[in-house]
């Protein structure tokens, strides 16, 4: 396995995972009430609870796409 089939399996886990991370974003903010009442059906969650699992979630979620994916992607164009 090349560094340019790693750097382009890298490039395509970002853009991927950065389409996850839209869509979820979206998906909360335009369905939030639809999405709180399945939770809040399973869980016994307040609004205020649901939102800060969310965006903790969210930026976890981010954070690791930074650090795992688009932070070696980088590396290996600078290198190769």
């Amino acid at each position: 396995m090349t560094l340019e089939i790693i750097r382009d399996a890298l490039g395509w886990c970002t853009l991927i995972n950065f389409a996850v991370l839209l869509a979820w974003g979206l998906g909360f903010l335009l369905a939030h009430d639809w999405i709180f009442r399945i939770h809040s059906k399973l869980f016994k969650l307040s609004v205020g609870q649901f939102d800060a699992i969310h965006y903790a979630g969210m930026a976890l979620f981010k954070l690791f796409l930074l650090t795992f994916n688009l932070v070696p992607y980088l590396a290996l164009r600078i290198v190769g």
